[in-house]
């Protein structure tokens, strides 16, 4: 499994859960020396029992100066994926500071961050991932902070393979709509609330773990190799609907 990417170093933050942490596990199986970045203890430690060969770092991406303190000491690197993530998804008028704040600081200031604190220990030749959202180009309800935030990524995204091009370093984004971790099932489990985006995708069904984690680990990986600046959208055909 995996074994395109066996022997490469890669950093994964918002390795506690979810997508994180299934990718984590599925890029150690293959062979890869995974560093997995959370902030919640118990998230990480439950991924050391999964996987015991896989480090751990535990911080909060939300604390820009414990951060670079942290991933300065990171050797080098061939991979990173910016992950982490929130999602507070209100109406527009219900959307406070604090909901506007968190929001900005995990998804792109964090990602921002995190990458250029880690841009020295990037081997020439490296690839960057970003987790982003099919909301970064459309709208849906509720996502408006949420939509800001992964559509500043996306652009983020863009900047780098054209800065980072020079080092053969390769930056590209994930952009799924729903995916079923244990909290999408749990948050889209209601028929009232899925049928009408489910009406919008061809393929009647949302995104699963593997088909994400399996995306990453393409563009991780060699196969990959001319695929610079894109964000491959995994909607099921939603955007030809």
């Amino acid at each position: 499994m995996y074994e395109f990417i066996k022997n490469k170093k890669i950093l994964v933050t918002g390795a506690g859960q979810g997508i994180g942490h299934a990718l984590c596990r599925k890029l150690a199986n293959g062979g890869a020396h995974v560093i997995g970045v959370g902030r919640t203890a118990d998230h990480l430690e439950q991924l050391k029992a999964d996987c015991p060969y896989i480090e751990t770092i535990q911080v909060d991406l939300s604390d820009w100066q414990r951060v670079r303190d942290v991933m300065s000491t990171v050797t080098q690197l061939d991979g990173l994926v910016n992950n982490a993530g929130v999602a507070c998804i209100k109406p527009f008028p219900e959307l406070t500071e604090a909901d506007f704040d968190k929001t900005f600081d995990v998804n792109i200031k964090a990602a921002f961050n995190v990458t250029q604190t880690v841009l020295p220990q990037l081997k020439d030749g490296a690839s960057i991932v970003m987790v982003s959202s099919l909301a970064a180009s459309r709208s849906f309800h509720g996502h408006a902070v949420y939509s800001a935030t992964k559509a500043a990524l996306d652009s983020l995204t863009r900047s780098l393979a054209l800065e980072l091009g020079p080092r053969k370093i390769r930056v590209n984004s994930v952009n799924p709509t729903v995916v079923l971790t244990n909290m999408g099932r749990a948050n889209w489990s209601d028929p009232s609330k899925s049928k009408p985006l489910l009406t919008h995708i061809p393929l009647e069904r949302f995104c699963e773990v593997d088909e994400v984690v399996d995306t990453i680990a393409y563009l991780l990986s060699n196969k990959s190799s001319f695929v610079n600046g894109h964000h491959l959208n995994l909607e099921g055909g939603y955007s030809v609907s």
